[in-house]
């Protein structure tokens, strides 16, 4: 008999959707800190049935707290513009 592995709920994220203020369920987390990948799938999180998969512009994105995703998971040069720590001599 084989068994269906479901992912760790653990891995999930809710996230908010900034056009309408919505609640969305984030399953992969990797496109999701990839500054590199601009779209992560994900499922408004509404009412008692499950809702079909979207792809949703990680720009439009926020967490429920209101603040906005870090730099580092949308901003593939985030490194190379960050402020460098350390005095001058």
């Amino acid at each position: 008999m084989e068994r269906t592995v479901f992912p760790c709920p653990a891995l999930r994220m809710f996230l908010t959707y900034c056009p309408d203020g919505s609640l969305v369920e984030v399953g992969q987390l990797k496109p999701l800190m990839d500054p590199f990948a601009l779209r992560v799938e994900g499922r408004f999180h509404a009412g008692e049935e499950l809702q079909d998969p979207e792809s949703f512009l990680k720009a439009e994105l926020r967490f429920p707290s209101g603040e906005p995703l870090p730099r580092c998971w949308l901003d593939p040069g985030y490194a190379s513009a960050a402020p460098r720590s350390g005095g001058t001599r």
